[in-house]
Formats: C-alpha cells, sequence, structure tokens
C-alpha cells in the first residue's frame, strides 16, 4: 500500500516549453500529477505527445478537483498496462481551510477492461452510487472510497472476488448487500462513520478478514456470525448504539483488541468485560435502563414545546415533554419525571473564568446553561442535547459536558452526536438534577478500578502507553485516571529552537486517593521520537516529574530505575502526576519542559478592528485565532473596512484581555461590559472572541477627522491605566498586547449634533417599555436612528408600518434622508407607546431586516437597564429572597 501510494519524479518542461516525459519521470511506470494543480492539463499534453510512453505507465496519480478530469477520464481505458489509479479530491481547500471534495461522479463504463488494475483510490468525491465498471476488474485488490456520498453498494459487489481491502469510511451507507460475504480473501474492512443500523448475517463468511471497522454507525446489535471471523485481530465497534453484544466474540482466537465504546451497554456478558483487550469506556454499565428512550418515546402524543428567543421558562408536568429552545438546546423529560406541575428557568451565560474553571489543555465549546429550580432532584433522569462548535481542529480528545454541583465541576457521561439535518455536533447527556452546563473538549481520559488484585491500565490515544498495577498495590480499590498529550518532534523543535531535542507523549496520571500506593507501579512510555534502545545514549534521556499545574519539572532520572527495550522506557513510582522522557543535550531540562509545556496551552492569535463602510462609528473587535484569520476577514470584507491585523500574540484557552480607546475616541454608550470606556474580553479559541462596539469623540469634528488607536492589554480590566501607559508597552511585565488605528472622518452639519429640535421636528419624550424589562428612551431612538441609514424603508414595513405612511414619510421629507429616518422612527414609537412588547417587535423588525448590528445594540441598552432596575430594588430590599440565587451569587 505504501509503495502503491508514494511519489514518484516530477515531470517537467524542455527547454522549448514543450512537456517531456523525462526518463526519471517513467521510473517504475509511474506518473505522479496529482502534485500539479494543472495535473490534468499536463497528462492530456504528454498523451498527445508521447503517446507511446504514456500508454505504458502502470501507476498515475490525477486530482479529481482538476477542472480538466473529464476530459482526461476518457483516455484511462487506454492505459491497457495500468495497476494502479489514484483519483483523489481533496487537493484544493476552501476559505475556510477546509479540503473541498473533487468532482468526480462516475467512470467511464470502459473503465472495466483495464484488467491490470489491483489498486483504485476515488475517496474524497463526490459519487452517490459506485460505478458499475467497477465491478468488472477482474484483478482488484485494493478499492479506496471513502469521503463520498454513497448510500448503497450494488448487490453484486461480491463479484469483487480478489479484493483484500476496501475503505468506505465517511459515506451514507445504510444497509450492506449479502454479497458482501463473496468476499473470501478480503483481510481489512473499513465501513466506519456510515449510517448503518444492521449488519447482514452473511458478513461472519468473511474468513480471511483480519480487520473490521464499524465504528460511527448506528448499529443497536451485532450478528452472532461474527464469531465465525477466526482471522479477526482488530474489531472497532465504537461509538455506535449497541445495546448488546453476542459473548462469543471473546472467543476469537486471534483477536488483541475490542472496541465497544461509546455506546449504551448497560450489561456486557463476563467473558468480555473481563477480557484485557476491550475497550469499555463510554459506556452506562451497571445503569437502569430510562423508560422511554429519549429520541423515540414510547408514549403516544408527548407534548413538545418550541420556545422563541424572548422566553426563559416552562411548565413540566407528570405527563412529560420535549423542549426546543431557540438556540438549539432541547430537553426530553420523560412521563414521570416530575410527580406535580414544575416551573423551568433557563438562561444562557457568558463563560466567566472566575468561576469556570477549564484545567490544563481544556477547551470550551458551548456558552453556559444555567437551569433552575437547583437542587430539585427528578424522579426519572432529564436528558440534555447541547450545541457546541466542533473541534475540527482538535484530534486525539473527547467531548463532554461539565457541570457544576455547587461546590465543584465534574464531567458527565456524554454521547456525541450529530443532527441529521443541519449536521451540527451536540453533545447528549442525563440528569437528575438541574444546575450549570457547559460542552468542552478534553484529553482522552482512560480509568479504571485498581482493586487490591492489581490490573492494567492502556492509554486509547497511544496503546504503547501502559501501567501496570502489581498485586497488593492498595488496600482499598481505588479509581485512576490516565490522559496522553501527544507532542510531535516538529512542535519541540519549533519551541526550542534545537533540532536534537525530542520528547515522549506527555503522560497525566490521577487518582481519588491522598495515600501513595503501597508497591510500585509499573509505567512504560515509548522512547522519543527517532531514539531506540540500538542508538539509546543514556546520559541525554532524562525523565522529568511535573507538579499538577506543569509549573515546576524535576528530573528525577537518577531517582528512579531506568529498563529499556527497543521502543520503550519502564520505571516504577509510588505516587501519580506528570511524567515526560525528554532526549538532549541540555543540562537545564527542568526550565526547558516548563517553558515547552507552556506553550503548547498556548494559542496564536491576532487582533482585528474594522469599522463599518456605511458607519465608521461602529467598530468591530475581534481575537482570532491565527489559522482562521484570512477566512474571517474574507466574509467581513464587504460591509467593513480597516487596517491589518495585529502581530501575532499568544493568550491561554480562558484568559483574559480588555479593550481601551485612545487619543481622542470613546465608547459611545454604557454597556454591561463595558468599565470606564474599557471593554472586557474572555478569549476562547472555539468561540466567537468579538464585540461589535459605537464610538464617537469629544473632540470637534467639525474641521478634521480624528486618529486615534483601541489597544488591547493581557488581563482583566483595571481600575485605572496610566496615562503613559502606551509608552511603556516593552519588557516581561507589559500588559499590552497590540495597538491598532481608528479613524474618525470629518462631521458634515447633520442633526445627529443637536438633539433638540431641528427644522420644524421636536421629539416627545417617550419611554417605550416598561421599568422591569428596561425603557428606551428618547435619547436612545435618535442613537439608533443614527444607524439605520438606507435600510429606513424595509425597517418601517417590518415596524408595520404600511406602504402609504412609508410613501407620505418619504415624500414630506423628500431629499432629506436624516428627516425620512425620524419621522419614520418616531411616528412608529408614538403609535406602539402603550404597547409593553414594543422592544421587542422593533428588535425582531431589525433582524428581519438584516440590521443584527442594531439588534444587538437595543439588547444591550434593554439588558443594562434590567440590571439597573435589579438594583434599585435590591437597594430598597424589594427583591424577593431565594437561597438558590443567593447560592449562584456566591458561586460567582
Amino acid at each position: 500500500m505504501a509503495e502503491l501510494l508514494g511519489l514518484g519524479d516530477k515531470c517537467g518542461e524542455g527547454t522549448s516549453g514543450a512537456p517531456v516525459l523525462a526518463g526519471s519521470c517513467l521510473a517504475d511506470n509511474r506518473l505522479n500529477l496529482d502534485v500539479y494543480p494543472d495535473g490534468c492539463h499536463r497528462f492530456l499534453q504528454l498523451f498527445e505527445g508521447r503517446r507511446g510512453e504514456v500508454v505504458q505507465v502502470e501507476f498515475l496519480r490525477l486530482s479529481s478537483n482538476d477542472r480538466l478530469l473529464g476530459t482526461t477520464l476518457g483516455i484511462l481505458p487506454h492505459l491497457k498496462h495500468l495497476k494502479s489509479l489514484v483519483l483523489k479530491g481533496g487537493h484544493a481547500r476552501d476559505e475556510f481551510g477546509s479540503c473541498q471534495y473533487g468532482s468526480l461522479t462516475s467512470l467511464p463504463p470502459d473503465v472495466g477492461n483495464l484488467r491490470c488494475l489491483t489498486h483504485l483510490d476515488i475517496s474524497f468525491n463526490s459519487l452517490s452510487t459506485l460505478p458499475s465498471c467497477i465491478l468488472h476488474l477482474p484483478s482488484l485488490r485494493m478499492l479506496l472510497v471513502s469521503h463520498n456520498s454513497l448510500v448503497a453498494l450494488p448487490e453484486d459487489f461480491g463479484s469483487l472476488s480478489k479484493l483484500t481491502f476496501f475503505s468506505a469510511m465517511k459515506n451514507q451507507l445504510k444497509d450492506l448487500p449479502q454479497s458482501i460475504g463473496e468476499l473470501a480473501v478480503l483481510q481489512e474492512l473499513d465501513l466506519s462513520e456510515n449510517a448503518l443500523e444492521f449488519l447482514p448475517e452473511e458478513v461472519g463468511n468473511l474468513r480471511n478478514c483480519t480487520e473490521l471497522d464499524l465504528s460511527g454507525n448506528r448499529l443497536s446489535s451485532i450478528p452472532d456470525s461474527l464469531a465465525n471471523l477466526k482471522s479477526l485481530r482488530r474489531l472497532h465497534l465504537h461509538s455506535n448504539l449497541l445495546v448488546t453484544v453476542p459473548a462469543s466474540l471473546a472467543s476469537l482466537p486471534n483477536l488483541s483488541r475490542l472496541d465497544l465504546q461509546n455506546n449504551c451497554l448497560r450489561t456486557v456478558p463476563p467473558e468480555i468485560q473481563t477480557s484485557p483487550f476491550v475497550r469499555l469506556q463510554g459506556n452506562p454499565l451497571g445503569e437502569t435502563e430510562p423508560s422511554p428512550q429519549a429520541d423515540e418515546p414510547s408514549a403516544g402524543g408527548l407534548r413538545r414545546l418550541f420556545l422563541a428567543s424572548g422566553e426563559d421558562s416552562f411548565t413540566v408536568t407528570s405527563e412529560g415533554c420535549k423542549v426546543f429552545l431557540a438556540c438549539g438546546i432541547h430537553f426530553y423529560f420523560p412521563p414521570g419525571t416530575a410527580s406535580d406541575p414544575l416551573q423551568i428557568y433557563f438562561r444562557t451565560l457568558t463563560p466567566d473564568p472566575q468561576w469556570v474553571k477549564l484545567r490544563h489543555h481544556d477547551v470550551l465549546l458551548s456558552t453556559v446553561l444555567e437551569l433552575q429550580p437547583h437542587g430539585v432532584k427528578f424522579q426519572q433522569e432529564v436528558q440534555i442535547w447541547l450545541p457546541y462548535a466542533s473541534p475540527q481542529t482538535l484530534h486525539q480528545r473527547e467531548v463532554v459536558v461539565r457541570t457544576f454541583s455547587g461546590q465543584s465541576w465534574s464531567d458527565l457521561r456524554t454521547r456525541v452526536e450529530q443532527k441529521r439535518k443541519s449536521k451540527k455536533h451536540v453533545a447528549h447527556c442525563s440528569v437528575l438534577h438541574f444546575s450549570w452546563f457547559l460542552v468542552v473538549s478534553r484529553l482522552v481520559q482512560n480509568e479504571c478500578k485498581v482493586p487490591t488484585e492489581g490490573t492494567l491500565l492502556f492509554s486509547s490515544v497511544d496503546p504503547n502507553i501502559k501501567v501496570t498495577f502489581p498485586p497488593g498495590v492498595t488496600e482499598e480499590t481505588r479509581n485512576v485516571k490516565l490522559q496522553v498529550l501527544p507532542v510531535s518532534a516538529e512542535e519541540i523543535e519549533e519551541i526550542t529552537a534545537d533540532a536534537g531535542c525530542r520528547a515522549s507523549p506527555l503522560l497525566c496520571l490521577s487518582q481519588d486517593s491522598l495515600v501513595d500506593f503501597l508497591r510500585p507501579v509499573r509505567i512504560q512510555l515509548p522512547l522519543p521520537p527517532g531514539v531506540t534502545g540500538l542508538n539509546l545514549d543514556r546520559s541525554r534521556l532524562h525523565l522529568l516529574h511535573g507538579d499538577l499545574e506543569g509549573q515546576t519539572w524535576d528530573d528525577i532520572t537518577s531517582q528512579v530505575v531506568l529498563e529499556f527495550t527497543h521502543l520503550y522506557a519502564v520505571f516504577e513510582v509510588t505516587h501519580f502526576s506528570w511524567y515526560w522522557l525528554w532526549y538532549t543535550t541540555k543540562t537545564y531540562i527542568g526550565g526547558i519542559a516548563k517553558k515547552v509545556y507552556e506553550r503548547l496551552r498556548m494559542y496564536q492569535v491576532n487582533f482585528i478592528a474594522l469599522q463599518r463602510k456605511k458607519d465608521p462609528e461602529q467598530v468591530l473587535l475581534q481575537c482570532v485565532p491565527k489559522h482562521k484569520v484570512d477566512p474571517v476577514l474574507k466574509k467581513l470584507q464587504d460591509r467593513y473596512r480597516g487596517p491589518e491585523p495585529s502581530d501575532m500574540v499568544e493568550m491561554f484557552e480562558g484568559e483574559q484581555f480588555f479593550a481601551t480607546f485612545e487619543r481622542g475616541i470613546c465608547i459611545d454608550m454604557d454597556r454591561p461590559d463595558c468599565v470606564d470606556g474599557r471593554l472586557l474580553f474572555i478569549f476562547y479559541s472555539h468561540l466567537k472572541n468579538m464585540k461589535e462596539i459605537y464610538v464617537t469623540s469629544p473632540v470637534d469634528r467639525k474641521g478634521q477627522a480624528v486618529k486615534g488607536q483601541v489597544s488591547f492589554y493581557r488581563g482583566a480590566v483595571p481600575e485605572s491605566i496610566p496615562e503613559d501607559a502606551s509608552r511603556r508597552r516593552k519588557g516581561p511585565d507589559s500588559l499590552w498586547l497590540a495597538t491598532l488605528p481608528i479613524k474618525l472622518p470629518r462631521l458634515k452639519p447633520r442633526w445627529a449634533e443637536n438633539p433638540g429640535p431641528l427644522n420644524g421636528f421636536s421629539f416627545p419624550p417617550l419611554n417605550l417599555g416598561n421599568a422591569e424589562t428596561g425603557y428606551l428612551t428618547q435619547a436612545n431612538l435618535l442613537s439608533i436612528a443614527r444607524r439605520v441609514g438606507a435600510d429606513w424603508q424595509t425597517i418601517g414595513l417590518n415596524l408595520g408600518l404600511t406602504y402609504q405612511q412609508i410613501e407620505r414619510i418619504g415624500y414630506n421629507n423628500r431629499e432629506d434622508l436624516d428627516k425620512q429616518i425620524l419621522d419614520m422612527l418616531f411616528s412608529w414609537a408614538q403609535q406602539n407607546s402603550e404597547d409593553p412588547d414594543c422592544v421587542n417587535k422593533l428588535i425582531t423588525a431589525m433582524k428581519e431586516s438584516g440590521r443584527q448590528d442594531i439588534a444587538d445594540e437595543v439588547e444591550t441598552i434593554i439588558e443594562l437597564g434590567r440590571q439597573k432596575y435589579r438594583e434599585s430594588i435590591r437597594r430598597v430590599g424589594l427583591e424577593q429572597e431565594s437561597s438558590t440565587e443567593d447560592s449562584a451569587i456566591a458561586m460567582m
């Protein structure tokens, strides 16, 4: 396989500009043109100019992202000697950096005449059905169709009698043909990440199969016939819906790995549960079956509640219900959850690092969901689905729901699902109590119970890492957790600037007991990359022990007995923490390890400050991970302009920073997140670190523009910033991160400068809304009017004004856009001043008109009003006391 996929020498052009097929290019009759963006064009030129040599090619690679692929396909049947054909997509990337699928949807029928073809790779394409010509390839041994859109395989798929390897991962297969059992010599079968709901019994006829991957499907059971696969060594069934597995799997003579993680197994046959090669993490073992199932409740006519964005509560009765929130969160309350009607309150909160404590290497993927009443125990488990930002760039990690008990955070057993229509990811968990919930990505955690008899714990990230607990290691059973952070040689070299430095994966061990083990625990770690027992220089190898916070790293090489095999280092310890193998000539290795550890936790980011083209006073501030800067700017370039992003800086997940406007620019109005003109931000790599605000200047702008700036500083918002802070931006103790220019243009005489009567206009005093939900005043409406611009007619219609009213306003104030906007907005306000829901109608109209920016500004004003109202009530002692609210405040 590796030989077939290797790149040969390149084809080039001669001195005359005509393509040549150099002898070196056809070494071993290989032609690799997928490395060229115009590979198909080169192939067509070669075929036209040197046909005699091209038809002898045995190994051909082309990119299916090439626009000339269709023309090229017609030539393929002429290559009678072809043994390996690769027509993969994924060579081009979209604006977000994701691989683009190839344009291949079929193959010419005559491709079936390639009698020598043994290897065909058409992955990362747009195939919805398998081309029929493939079934006529008599010598085909390896077939790869992964990352397509196949929903089924042909009924006569088993006619590929010589097939030894087949991969169809990442398709949409719902079932398999019975003929799949006729693939008598098949050795490896990968059907992972499809939509399979059942397997035919004939799968048990694949007697030469050594590896079978069925992970990431919808299987609730597997046939007993799998026990016939006597050659099977590895069986992957994780991330399905399995509720049972046949005990006969444990009797397979060659099986060395059975992965059953993240299923719905509540009981497992003892023969399987006690097998050392079985993975069972992520299953609800020992739990009782919920009744009914969340996805298919057996109670007919179960009540379904769909809540709008402004609602914050609903009622649960003994009949149960399904509840869907506008933000994408939904719940399932089975019948009997509550014996009496119970009012449930909910709200989403911006994560605050003061009380949302992320552990090292955790990544936050959602906002915080608070559910009340706290502490009430339900009679049935309530199931919750939380949408989250999919961590596409995070590998070898797992997604969990984290909840706060009032004392500490803990992780719930979580199942990751993907919505069928939207393809969005959700985290699914079950709870008996309500509190605070959020979704995080963490290092994969393997855990086990250590009894007096001892046990063995492997890492699922790197099976070469294992921990052996000997008999007598503990008097009482204790829980042990293992996490591994892989570290590449490239990362080590980049951070240390030393090509000679190497390090093993970083191992973290923890337990639920404060007592050291009674006997030494044996740990096996792989040697650093490029180091083996044959070339090992022991003077360069260091075993480091770090504290749980990674602040100190001690070299304990001389304190333990290190044993070496060809690939591993083995040592014994009695207490748990971080362990790390380093191979280097450096002496002060502890300091280097601390530096590398900190850098591994950091993200490279850039700051952007953009001004809206139609309204330069509207400023967008955002902190963007480095790899997302270009697609973010491309998305915003039609509506915003501004300077180039700042230089790259490094930040921790959950780190606070703030922005302050300087040199004659200030924020236009009060905001809950603004303290004395400074905006607080919290960096979370997978959430939007963005705020859109309006700025102004106390400087007279009639004569000239104001050239100011916005600066970003590390840390929480301080009480005061020295006036010369902009001049003290260097040195290790500097809080300054970046500064970007902001320019406010010279003002033309406008109504906005005079909020009083203007050319016959007088603005009556207004208080839209109510005290409890927050008012919109005359001054607020004037500020909003400044932002409306040419969208005023659309906004007016969405507010409920008639076409005749809009036309009359336009005619009466012709040639004066400012007056048209004011007339429209205050006409609506006077008509609706008695409507308590008028503010929500204004927000909705702005959203429907495509002015999310104004809608956000109105919501900010209203939220500030609510806060001031609650504070005033609290000061006069009228607020109803609540023990749950007190506990929430104490927690924060």
